[in-house]
């Protein structure tokens, strides 16, 4: 599976040992930053993460800032991606049965390494559930996207 990955500087280094976490299993792509920058600014990589998930069917995408909260309205905006938080692997696992996420941001002022790793791991490893209200839910959504209210 690929996974493209993205951070802001807030969640640089969290990015960095995730990745460190992830490439033995998974067809990992980081998508910037490369180095730590103050100045950057997390809609850049957000949008880098979201249309490289857009663009690779099946694949996933992880974002990593302060709260989460920015990168995953910002990869929002991308039509076909469906962004979430998730605080715990609990939240996580629903997040991919229930409403088949596809990226999934991360707060490094919350979240320890390890934390976001299992995290992740539990995200990626969980299927879509494939039940008929999920998704004709997720059928109303693509139409909300298609009408671009």
């Amino acid at each position: 599976m690929k996974v493209f990955i993205g951070s802001d500087h807030a969640g640089f280094e969290k990015k960095q040992n995730l990745a460190s976490q992830l490439e033995a299993g998974y067809e990992l792509y980081d998508m910037g930053p490369y180095e730590l920058d103050k100045d950057d600014d997390y809609p850049i990589y957000a949008k880098k993460v979201a249309l490289a998930v857009k663009e690779n069917k099946g694949s996933m995408g992880v974002l990593v800032c302060k709260s989460g909260e920015g990168m995953a309205i910002a990869a929002n905006k991308v039509n076909g991606i469906r962004a979430v938080m998730a605080d715990n692997e609990a939240q996580a696992v629903e997040t991919r049965k229930d409403n088949d996420s596809n990226v999934l941001s991360l707060s490094a002022g919350n979240l320890t390494d390890q934390e976001i790793t299992a995290i992740v791991k539990a995200w990626l490893k969980t299927p879509f559930s494939e039940l008929d209200r999920h998704k004709r839910r997720l059928e109303e959504i693509a139409e909300l996207e298609k009408e671009n209210l």
